[in-house]
């Protein structure tokens, strides 16, 4: 049985909650964004046809392009805006969303990009696991249904033969798509105290690939779910990620979440 931490001892990054709808479901999607400009909005305008099963929150890295105005995301039924202002990447936005969607009561957590790269009609496959009691739900371009469109070629190649290989080798569940942030989480395994994501280590990329080693090790219910991702036909690939440092910062993430350097010092279940 997990234990729920107390909250005094999570190591969150100081946020803003702009509520706009009241939570209605038991599930919410976080949608994990800084200026992404006219990306979010067209995509916000796709999701919003989803608010009848699932609560949209925005997770905000701190954008200042001015897409995420009020009145436009309570048109498109978001039920929260969450602002952060401490420090710290993707892994410090993820801290935040998950702790206020735990705080909320939600009984799961479906991620995703808000770069308009992901199919969000792919979200309710997502609820239907977590009702069958999924805790690490993985969307994957390369399962059977799923489709990688236009994905540059070194993406293609260091996802198919370095990152999902290593990640699979490290948590013993073969994985195929591990640098997709289009997943979903119980919430006993994100309360779980041998798990513990609410720790400072986690600043930039690391929860990623922690999460879906962690949950393999501890025994938790897996599965991978066929998602759509695609690229623009041409032009820059659409990147947070500088090609030489951001990069060599992956892979140093990459190989320390595989050798089980982020592991909490707790390691006994909780009864």
């Amino acid at each position: 049985m997990s234990v729920i931490l107390n909250n005094e001892s999570w190591q969150v990054p100081d946020y803003k909650a702009d509520e706009i709808r009241p939570k209605r479901f038991k599930y919410c999607v976080c949608v994990f964004i800084i200026n992404e400009g006219e990306k979010i909005r067209s995509q916000l305008r796709k999701m919003s046809g989803l608010t009848q099963a699932i609560d949209i929150i925005i997770a905000d890295g701190g954008s200042v392009d001015g897409s995420l105005d009020l009145e436009f995301l309570q048109e498109q039924n978001v039920c929260t805006l969450l602002t952060k202002i401490g420090s710290g990447k993707l892994s410090a936005q993820m801290r935040m969303a998950f702790d206020f969607a735990l705080k909320q009561g939600y009984e799961g957590v479906v991620t995703i990009d808000g770069n308009d790269k992901d199919d969000s009609k792919a979200i309710p496959k997502f609820i239907k696991a977590l009702d069958q009691g999924y805790d690490h739900i993985q969307g994957s371009r390369f399962v059977p249904g799923g489709k990688a469109v236009n994905t540059p070629i070194s993406r293609l190649l260091g996802v198919r033969l370095l990152h999902a290989p290593l990640i699979s080798l490290s948590s013993g569940f073969h994985y195929t798509d591990t640098t997709n942030g289009f997943r979903a989480y119980s919430r006993q395994f994100l309360l779980d105290l041998r798990v513990n994501p609410f720790r400072r280590v986690f600043d930039r990329y690391e929860l990623h690939y922690y999460l879906a080693i962690r949950a393999a090790k501890l025994g938790f219910k897996l599965i991978e779910l066929p998602v759509s991702r695609c690229y623009p036909e041409s032009g820059k690939t659409p990147t947070k990620i500088s090609p030489l440092r951001g990069n060599l910062l992956i892979l140093g993430t990459l190989f320390k979440a595989c050798m089980g350097r982020y592991n909490p010092k707790y390691s006994k279940k909780a009864e």
